[in-house]
């Protein structure tokens, strides 16, 4: 388990101190892929140094493995950091070494023999994804194959926990899926605790168990990440589940239908999970005396299920639009009235 307790960072600057960290209070559990994200100066990168040493906090303690890595120093910090290793969003490879001999750095300066060496490199290639490159340089791989390089090299001495500082944000949409795919692969397969700090809620939404929102150095919201997307409630939140679910995106359809229309409700419903598969829209046609009209919907897959959201027109009589209402909460399906006209 990795535990925050109370932990402020401050730096000292002509304006005074500056707090980057503030107060942050969190559990990581073994073995899960934990989020965090916030947008530039929320905090996030701080917070991702506290977790191997590179920072000391100003307050508070950070756990990893059961040592208190702001207290320990010299040897003792070394050899827990052996545990903790890194993926960087620029991938800071060697680009006078080759796939092979980026991978087997690490092992070199750990001491590891040669022919172990050598063994281990090779699984390594092969778990990544990049059998046949073995002799390239970082030159001459794409973005997307020099990040598999920074991953590999990151895994050769069989840490514990995986610090990913912005890997994807270098990346095309495509090659960021792939790199995602390979992150979970490689947590479900080493049992390792995977750390994300990220900007983009699609790659919280693609592969975290939890996440944490941060801004202006606290940790806003905290939570299960399909309980985020289904009840966000900090406004910073709000925002980032908007970037997946795109519902700010449709401001003008949805004043077109309130143009459209002179009666009724215009309503958004969430479906999380098993609701998602429900055919609620003919559900609601064949037992109330309503139109139905479906002005936007997607459905956003999590590691925790799926999550989708529909905005829609039900239009008939205050009575059995009501009850058309009262319906959805009854099956489980959270609504929210954007208009009432």
């Amino acid at each position: 388990m990795i535990q925050l307790n109370d932990v402020t960072k401050q730096y000292k600057t002509s304006n005074g101190p500056l707090t980057a960290v503030d107060q942050v209070n969190l559990k990581i559990q073994d073995g899960e892929i934990f989020g965090i994200i916030g947008y530039s100066g929320a905090g996030k990168s701080t917070m991702i140094r506290l977790f191997n040493g590179l920072e000391k906090p100003t307050s508070g303690s950070v756990i990893v493995n059961g040592e208190d890595i702001s207290k320990i120093k010299g040897a003792k910090l070394r050899n827990a950091r052996h545990k903790i290793s890194m993926v960087f969003q620029h991938f800071n490879l060697l680009w006078s070494r080759t796939v092979e001999d980026n991978i087997a750095f690490s092992l070199e300066v750990a001491g590891v023999k040669k022919e172990a060496r050598k063994k281990k490199v090779a699984e390594l290639i092969e778990l990544v994804g990049l059998t046949g490159r073995e002799k390239a340089y970082p030159s001459q791989l794409s973005g997307g194959q020099k990040q598999r390089v920074g991953i590999a090299r990151a895994l050769a001495n069989d840490p514990e926990v995986l610090l990913c500082d912005e890997a994807t944000s270098a990346l095309d949409p495509e090659t960021t899926d792939a790199i995602l795919d390979l992150l979970r692969s490689v947590n479900e397969k080493l049992n390792i605790t995977i750390i994300l700090i990220t900007h983009e809620m699609h790659v919280i939404r693609k592969i975290c168990n939890r996440v944490a929102v941060m801004e202006a150095g606290k940790v806003v919201e905290q939570g299960d990440v399909l309980q985020v997307f289904e009840s966000p409630k900090a406004l910073v939140t709000q925002k980032f589940v908007q970037q997946v679910t795109d519902t700010a995106g449709h401001k003008e359809s949805i004043q077109q239908m309130k143009e459209q229309y002179s009666k009724g409700k215009l309503i958004k419903l969430f479906f999380v999970g098993s609701t998602t598969e429900q055919p609620i829209i003919t559900k609601l046609i064949r037992q109330f005396e309503v139109e139905v009209n479906i002005v936007h919907g997607n459905i956003s897959p999590t590691k925790s299920g799926p999550y989708g959201t529909l905005i829609v027109q039900i239009a008939g009589s205050d009575e059995e639009v009501e009850k058309a209402v009262i319906y959805l909460a009854a099956e489980g399906i959270k609504s929210e009235v954007l208009t009432h006209e």
